[in-house]
């Protein structure tokens, strides 16, 4: 698959859908739980724009802590620039080849897949994912150590119904739509059933 071409096109299909939401969707709790949709917005457009030596510098005086750098950033993003200034941003840059230093094209579609969820469910409205990108960004996410669903589903086996993939080789198996182990491979709670469902539920939240 051309990771570069989806990373495109998910930017391009994230704006337009972005343009159909109303002013009062801006201020609703995002699924990150420490961001509103503004704020994972201001996320999103931040993955062309920040360089590795002001990543540093906001990571160094988060004593270390680079999620909350992250979503400091973000936060201050969304004070500084408006919904409307935020998606022309991602406009802008939709055909960027552009990323951040310490990660990957990969992990540049994950973050757009992911996060457009993140937006979307909250407010009850459906984004569909790619299967093939779903599945690509999966492999990715299941071994990282970053995000940790390796880990964090230890004896469980998860298995995709709409595609060829599995992950782990626990005795308590998941079953779900690829997408679903997606959100539940980056920490979010999913649409999941089989014996182990309660329990990694149990585990993200």
């Amino acid at each position: 698959m051309d990771t570069l071409a989806a990373i495109h096109a998910e930017r391009r299909s994230l704006a337009d859908f972005l343009d159909t939401l109303k002013p009062e969707d801006w201020h609703v709790q995002s699924l990150c739980t420490a961001w509103t949709i503004h704020e994972v917005l201001a996320h999103i457009t931040l993955s062309t724009r920040q360089s590795l030596p002001k990543t540093l510098l906001r990571v160094a005086k988060a004593k270390g802590n680079y999620p909350k750098a992250e979503a400091d950033w973000a936060k201050e993003r969304a004070r500084d620039l408006t919904p409307e200034q935020l998606i022309a941003q991602l406009r802008e840059d939709a055909t960027s080849d552009k990323k951040f230093a310490l990660g990957g094209r990969v992990d540049a579609l994950v973050d757009l897949l992911v996060h457009a969820q993140d937006i979307a469910r909250p407010l009850d409205r459906d984004r569909h994912m790619s299967i093939e990108y779903v599945v690509t960004a999966l492999d990715h996410v299941w071994p990282s150590s970053f995000y940790g669903g390796k880990k964090r589903f230890a004896g469980m086996r998860l298995i995709a119904t709409d595609a060829d993939w599995q992950g782990g080789d626990g005795p308590q198996e998941l079953h779900a739509a690829a997408s679903e182990l997606l959100m539940l491979a980056t920490g979010r709670v999913a649409r999941v059933s089989g014996p182990g469902a309660e329990e990694a539920t149990a585990r993200v939240v």
